[in-house]
């Protein structure tokens, strides 16, 4: 590679790289943010929105909490507890996947904070508040397990004129629960439903700051917005302005969405998400609260998908459930969006329907795309050789015409289409498999296909090796086709200090870059770079041969720029 190419690949992992360790995305509120003087709410109760706080407080609210039990309701992809108090979910377990919290490691996933639990309803009735977790529901039946069809649990509350029933439906092959209520004594004027979400998926992850910094909130209207806890400013609560189709609280692998689109059932109207006054400090997250409608028929219906971010799930949805979980930075996501959704898929098909290790499938990857590539390559590495060879030309006509800057460039197009040159011809050839390894930036740190797989030494291909064998290696790789890479190119003083430089700053910053990647990342990158090396020396001994001849060229024949400024004899 000629140090232009070094510096355009250079560039491009800064500008890639660099925003991970700097940029943090602050929350974009729909309908703008404003200041929390309420009290905060206690643990594991939503805090209603301000715009719907009741002018007098409800008898229902000074209740005591009615007994609790937990109705057990076990499918083949996760088991549930769901309480007698309003209905909420008190547990989702996820028995496909495994806990990667040391002191859990090894149970089930579980998706639900025990203090906040999700689906905790209350009703906005004129002035009255009714807290349905502080009622007894009855439920049938005591408990539930879910076979090859869909099982049904009814809970059913009564206080005053007021009657509620909720039906949740479990899905046997999805981790969808399908809720419908009916809400009798409400009157003509309806009201509003508030549903919690928690506030903040249940710690999963070994690594809790990076578990913290991909959680979010996320909104779907004409397209999905993104709203970090991380951004969030303790003491404020942020209001953000529906209708909805989807909202979703998110962590790095998993999800719990309310999906709402079907409008006979109600959309959802808005949300709020109040950080508790830790959040800044403490991965403990903020309450968050959906708002629905509920007409005058007493009736309302919702999706709960609760489970993990698996691209083809997600996808079945509808409505762009599948963008809960974007690749990239906002602005560049639709580019790598393009490259990352093909490159995920082929990972996944390779695994799947070729029955390969995922750590094989790499492997397998990046032999494939450098052969894929080899033409271009060997395009761009001539292109770049016959630039090498015309250089002593060019810079005699850089110097001749220094004073002189148009007809600097006429000379410079001149000389390069007597020789058939692109200027450009050895660069971008050389840039193609960027997208795909910033494709897989993503991919591979953020696909829960990859989450807790192991490989040789590798515990997990998803977060960084522990041992930093692989960084080390990505770095001497690099090093070795970078010095392969120079043979036979003719540098002067000073291009070759430049690309002494570049020789060893290049690996140092990829091996330095590595120690914080996926180290499936750095498997492919390392892989890729071996590979490269067998066509590097290739075309490193075309370019020797070719200023071989160029030099008994210029020994046996007269300087062609000379001849034509000496007059004839």
């Amino acid at each position: 590679m000629d140090r232009r190419t070094i510096w355009a690949i250079l560039l491009m992992m800064v500008i890639a790289f660099i925003p991970t360790f700097f940029i943090k995305k602050p929350a974009r509120p729909a309908a703008g943010v404003v200041s929390d003087t309420m009290p905060a709410p206690a643990a594991g109760v939503p805090a209603p929105p301000p715009a719907l706080v009741p002018a007098t407080a409800s008898p229902f609210d000074t209740a005591a909490p009615a007994p609790e039990e937990i109705i057990d309701v076990t499918t083949p992809l996760a088991r549930y507890g769901v309480s007698t108090r309003g209905g909420r979910l008190t547990e989702i377990l996820l028995t496909r996947y495994q806990n990667q919290v040391k002191a859990l490691k090894g149970r089930p996933a579980n998706l639900v904070e025990p203090s906040a639990p999700l689906l905790d309803l209350t009703l906005v009735h004129g002035a009255d508040t009714l807290r349905l977790d502080r009622w007894q529901f009855a439920a049938e039946p005591a408990s539930l397990t879910v076979g090859t069809t869909p099982g049904t649990l009814t809970l059913s509350g009564r206080q005053g004129d007021v009657a509620v029933q909720l039906t949740y439906t479990f899905s046997p092959d999805d981790y969808q629960v399908g809720v419908r209520g009916r809400v009798q004594g409400l009157g003509a004027t309806g009201g509003q439903l508030l549903v919690g979400m928690g506030k903040g998926l249940e710690q999963t992850e070994a690594d809790s700051v990076e578990q913290h910094r991909a959680s979010s909130v996320v909104t779907h209207q004409a397209a999905a917005e993104r709203h970090d806890f991380s951004g969030l400013k303790a003491g404020e609560v942020t209001s953000l302005a529906g209708p909805f189709d989807w909202v979703a609280v998110k962590s790095k692998y998993f999800v719990a969405g309310l999906i709402a689109y079907d409008s006979t059932g109600g959309r959802i109207s808005g949300a709020t998400i109040a950080p508790r006054a830790d959040a800044g400090k403490n991965p403990a997250h903020a309450p968050v609260t959906l708002q629905m409608p509920v007409t005058a028929s007493g009736d309302f219906s919702y999706t709960l998908y609760a489970g993990p971010m698996e691209y083809g799930r997600l996808a079945r949805i509808g409505q762009d459930f599948d963008d809960v979980n974007p690749y990239g930075w906002p602005g560049f996501r639709t580019l790598i969006r393009f490259f990352a959704t093909p490159v995920r898929w082929l990972l996944v098909w390779m695994h799947e329907s070729l029955k390969l290790h995922y750590g094989v499938v790499l492997i397998v990857f990046g032999l494939l795309v450098r052969v894929l590539l080899w033409p271009l390559n060997q395009k761009a590495m001539r292109a770049s050789t016959a630039m090498q060879a015309i250089q002593p030309q060019l810079q005699a006509i850089q110097t001749r015409y220094k004073e002189d800057p148009q007809k600097l460039q006429q000379e410079m197009f001149k000389l390069y289409k007597e020789h058939n040159v692109n200027p450009l011809g050895g660069c971008w050839p050389m840039l193609l498999p960027m997208p795909i390894l910033f494709a897989l930036f993503f991919v591979l740190g953020n696909s829960i296909e990859l989450r807790g797989v192991p490989f040789l030494w590798f515990p997990d291909l998803s977060r960084p090796d522990p041992l930093y064998i692989i960084p080390v290696l990505s770095g001497i790789s690099m090093f070795a086709l970078s010095k392969v890479g120079q043979l036979g190119i003719q540098h002067t003083p000073q291009t070759k200090a430049q690309a002494q430089m570049m020789l060893y700053m290049m690996p140092v910053m990829i091996g330095f870059f590595g120690f914080t990647f996926a180290s499936g990342l750095n498997l492919y990158w390392t892989v890729s770079n071996l590979a490269s090396i067998p066509q590097q020396w290739m075309i490193g001994k075309e370019r020797m041969k070719s200023m071989a001849r160029q030099i008994v060229e210029v020994r046996t024949k007269p300087d062609a720029t000379v001849t034509r400024t000496k007059p004839k004899k």
